[in-house]
């Protein structure tokens, strides 16, 4: 039995203030708890770090985990977004998966953020494009779809999922194209969502990659370089032309992503889980269980994660 939808919006700035204590409980976006209700917010460090990272719980929102949810008496015309592409690669997504459901005026949009088309008549035919802005209720500006640089015929009322990972967040909305604008500048104008679904990222769910790692391992440290050829957010299996250390030894894994439109360098503690001749004949491959993740990794992971399983479903 799958567990049951959490409804979590973001934190909003008029939510908390330094010096007072918290009316609601804090919630990371897995529906881990952060802060109690009652907590005194002791500087600006820690009240920005929960508007970016922070959610609380709406009892307002009435969800059914087989369709797109809604705010009660406010039928949402958009067309509904098929659960499994919202989940992102849904042949590795577990059913159990928690989803997180926003308003479009909820999501900290910015000019420029990389979005991810999707047709749903067509689903291998996908576009990177620019959000270039949008009106409140009417509709969002993305940059022109293309493909190897030559501008793609849009028609009109052609419906796309759209994915992005805005702040390290992973969303996701279906929008109907509107209207294919070619002067002065070709853009695109996206029918507006009046709300976003958000499928969390759970440990389990991994994402084939090819990464090179620094991998240490032991006291005194192993040092070694590793080939990263899966990721989830609990871990990530690798190749080392070496067997590098036993079961149940801790040490630090470091690697470069690029997430929410930039690179990031993770340095993870982790403990090694498995070690095993590689399936190719070439090295061992190791299973690492990462450790003690902050919540700002956590989110890096999560958003590199959904990003990588979107691009290559």
């Amino acid at each position: 039995m799958s567990e049951p939808v959490v409804s979590l919006i973001p934190v909003r700035a008029g939510d908390l203030a330094v010096g007072a204590p918290l009316p609601r409980p804090i919630y990371d976006w897995h529906g881990n708890l952060l802060l109690a209700k009652g907590y005194v917010l002791e500087n600006q460090g820690q009240l920005d770090e929960l508007l970016d990272n922070g959610f609380m719980h709406d009892s307002a929102w009435d969800f059914n985990p087989l369709s797109a949810a809604r705010p009660p008496q406010e039928p949402v015309r958009q067309p509904a977004v098929p659960e499994s592409s919202v989940q992102g690669a849904g042949r590795n997504e577990d059913s159990s998966a928690k989803t997180v459901v926003v308003g479009m005026d909820d999501v900290r949009w910015y000019v420029g953020e990389t979005l991810y088309l999707q047709q749903i008549d067509s689903p291998s035919v996908r576009y990177t494009v620019r959000m270039i802005g949008f009106v409140r209720n009417k509709t969002v500006f993305v940059t022109a779809p293309s493909t190897d640089g030559k501008l793609d015929f849009i028609r009109d009322g052609q419906t796309f999922i759209v994915r992005s990972f805005s702040g390290k967040k992973a969303y996701a909305f279906v929008a109907a194209a509107v209207k294919s604008v070619h002067s002065p500048h070709p853009y695109l104008h996206l029918s507006y969502p009046k709300e976003v679904r958000c499928t969390v990222v759970r440990k389990g769910v991994r994402a084939e990659v090819k990464i090179i790692a620094s991998v240490s391992l032991g006291s005194p440290d192993r040092t070694a370089a590793a080939t990263l050829t899966d990721m989830s957010m609990g871990g990530t299996s690798g190749t080392i032309k070496q067997i590098l250390g036993t079961k149940g030894e801790e040490g630090l894994i470091k690697f470069k992503v690029h997430a929410a439109g930039q690179d990031e360098f993770l340095s993870l503690r982790m403990v090694l889980r498995s070690v095993a001749p590689s399936e190719h004949g070439e090295g061992f491959k190791h299973g690492f269980e990462f450790l003690d993740v902050s919540i700002h990794d956590r989110l890096i992971l999560s958003a590199f994660v959904h990003q990588t399983l979107a691009e290559g479903d």
